[in-house]
């Protein structure tokens, strides 16, 4: 119920580029020491633990994970005489703070602050039954990420995560022979309170895996950067440079005394995710040009999907831009794929006016 709140909350919080189910994954490992928040003394019989997450974002706010841990001492109890003393599964809910409250500004910050709730299924092992007897338990899970994101493109966090996990139902583990032993939590049943918690700061390393959209995080819709900029000018720049090498003949025709080539000499059409059909809004930018005006077309994709798709659909790309200008009188030189150019989203087509 509190996942689907958040959802409804945070879906349309930001505008962000569409994404495939395998995008926005991440995976981390983690370790540190639980304390039993009742039976011992704050900070002693520390029990070590290690764990491992997988998770997914679904929008820069509101993600869930898979948390697994294993335990390998139950102080200030006696011992199981296992290895793995304990362990617990959870599935959480998790709520960056840091984009609730201050918006996605495009990247990661450096530092975030997240939230996670959620709830489990806890085991314990034993090697004599006739000390302890083996339960299930359902359990809860609820803390707190200090984040750290680092990397070229923000792809890794180190995470300093105090929480706490409380057990909730099950069988008590009683010792079967020895009474003074008891291993659980409380007899007081399933409740929020320290007489069935433990405390826990563990500290986590996270790689974020690569996404379609070039990156290992979310992009804003409409955004661009730099490398995306650069890209387009060194399109702008191979076009220029093809004009310039062709016969005198042709040049003297392009450079019209008075004429000079500049931006306004270039149309962008913008396409939709793995089509080639004309929208509305690029037929007007089209219109611009004039009837008996020479151009060259070149058609890009961007890197979702593979090499031979992506040629075939810049190419579509190039054709149907082609085709609307060719029937609106004008005389269209070249049109070319270009496939994909960078590593970001442009699915274009690039008409120069000659």
């Amino acid at each position: 119920m509190l996942a689907a709140a958040v959802i409804a909350v945070t879906a349309n919080a930001q505008t962000v580029q569409e994404s495939k189910a395998s995008d926005n994954i991440y995976v981390g490992i983690n370790g540190g020491y639980a304390v039993k928040t009742t039976g011992t003394r704050w900070m002693h019989n520390l029990n070590p633990n290690l764990g491992v997450r997988v998770g997914r974002w679904f929008t820069p706010v509101f993600g869930l994970a898979v948390d697994g841990t294993a335990y390998f001492s139950n102080k200030p109890y006696i011992s199981t005489g296992t290895v793995v003393r304990a362990t617990n599964v959870s599935l959480l809910g998790n709520v960056n703070f840091t984009n609730l409250f201050g918006g996605y500004p495009g990247e990661p910050r450096f530092f975030e602050v997240a939230g996670f709730y959620g709830v489990g299924w806890g085991h314990l092992f034993t090697n004599d039954e006739q000390l302890y007897k083996p339960t299930n338990q359902t359990t809860s899970k609820a803390g707190i990420d200090f984040a750290f994101n680092f990397g070229s493109q923000k792809e890794w966090q180190f995470i300093i995560e105090p929480s706490f996990t409380w057990v909730l139902l099950g069988s008590n583990t009683q010792p079967a022979v020895q009474p003074a032993y008891k291993l659980s939590f409380s007899d007081q049943g399933p409740r929020y309170n320290v007489n069935n918690s433990a405390f826990q700061v563990n500290v986590g390393l996270v790689y974020k895996l690569g996404n379609s959209n070039g990156t290992h995080n979310f992009r804003l819709a409409g955004a661009s950067d730099d490398r995306e900029v650069k890209r387009l000018n060194g399109i702008i720049n191979d076009l220029r440079a093809q004009l310039a090498q062709q016969p005198r003949e042709v040049v003297r025709e392009v450079q019209v005394p008075g004429q000079v080539v500049r931006a306004e000499n270039l149309v962008l059409v913008t396409f939709a995710q793995g089509k080639s059909l004309l929208t509305q809004d690029a037929m007007a930018a089209l219109n611009a040009v004039k009837p008996g005006s020479h151009v060259q077309i070149i058609g890009t994709a961007s890197p979702e999907g593979g090499a031979d798709l992506n040629q075939r659909l810049s190419q579509a790309r190039a054709d149907a831009v082609a085709a609307y200008l060719r029937d609106r009188g004008v005389i269209v030189d070249q049109a070319e794929g270009h496939g994909v150019q960078g590593n970001t989203s442009n699915r274009l087509a690039i008409v120069y006016v000659k």
